[in-house]
């Protein structure tokens, strides 16, 4: 019978219960206005600009930016967004 510590002993990471690419994405596409996507990746200080921005411009440039930033989410491979948003925590594109 096997250790729960050598099953997992070259993986950095659980498999992908952490990994929030699809939902970011999708709540950047369709939400991207309210900044959703920021807060559920734990980027708060971004969440609250992205709101700010969107009051003054009545949402129209975050809107198009939601887009944009849920189109890059959802192209990268699974670790590579993993690695980049959630690990080393980039808030902007």
């Amino acid at each position: 019978m096997e250790n729960s510590k050598t099953e997992h002993w070259n993986n950095p990471r659980p498999a992908q219960e952490d990994n929030k690419k699809l939902a970011a994405g999708l709540l950047a596409i369709l939400l991207g206005p309210f900044g959703i996507h920021k807060f559920l990746l734990g980027y708060t200080t971004e969440g609250i600009i992205w709101l700010v921005i969107s009051l003054c411009t009545c949402g129209s440039v975050t809107a198009i930016l939601g887009i944009i930033e849920g189109i890059i989410y959802l192209t990268k491979s699974d670790e590579e967004f993993y690695q980049t948003y959630q690990v080393n925590k980039k808030g902007w594109f």
